[in-house]
């Protein structure tokens, strides 16, 4: 796949975990160094209990996943965002949102949540479906560690 006279995009996906905000750290550094946009999206649905059981409005859950993804990206710039970051919404589910949105994209990152029920397993459902399916080179970056009780 070739993205010759494309403008250069790294999409970034943003759950509001501390791997997500990290994969936010290191795809600005790339996007600077390769002159790219920065396209950090926070994807969101409908949950399937919502039809049956929810009385909330559909804004909501939208309005909730802008939330997120403004704070997310707060944490990893602070006041000023860089001027090359866009962001938006995609809705859908995440793991396809994301492979579909890579179509258009020069690089995909995301986060390693690491909210699996092994630890120690290298990726998650949304990155290994993404490092698998991606129509793009995909970076997956993991929440820093904290505390000295970490494997080196």
């Amino acid at each position: 796949m070739s993205h010759q006279g494309a403008d250069k995009r790294i999409l970034v996906g943003v759950d509001g975990s501390e791997a997500s905000v990290e994969a936010l750290r290191h795809a600005q550094h790339l996007a600077t160094a390769v002159g790219a946009e920065l396209d950090a999206v926070t994807c969101w649905e409908f949950p399937p209990i919502y039809e049956g059981f929810v009385e909330m409005e559909a804004g909501d859950f939208e309005k909730r996943a802008r939330e997120l993804l403004e704070e997310s990206v707060a944490k990893a710039f602070g006041a000023t965002v860089p001027e090359n970051v866009v962001q938006h919404l995609l809705y859908g589910p995440p793991r396809q949102a994301l492979i579909d949105a890579s179509r258009k994209a020069t690089m995909l990152v995301v986060g390693r949540r690491g909210h699996g029920g092994f630890p120690g397993l290298a990726l998650g459902s949304v990155s290994s479906a993404c490092v698998a399916h991606a129509e793009c080179p995909v970076l997956v970056v993991h929440a820093p560690h904290h505390g000295a009780d970490q494997l080196h």
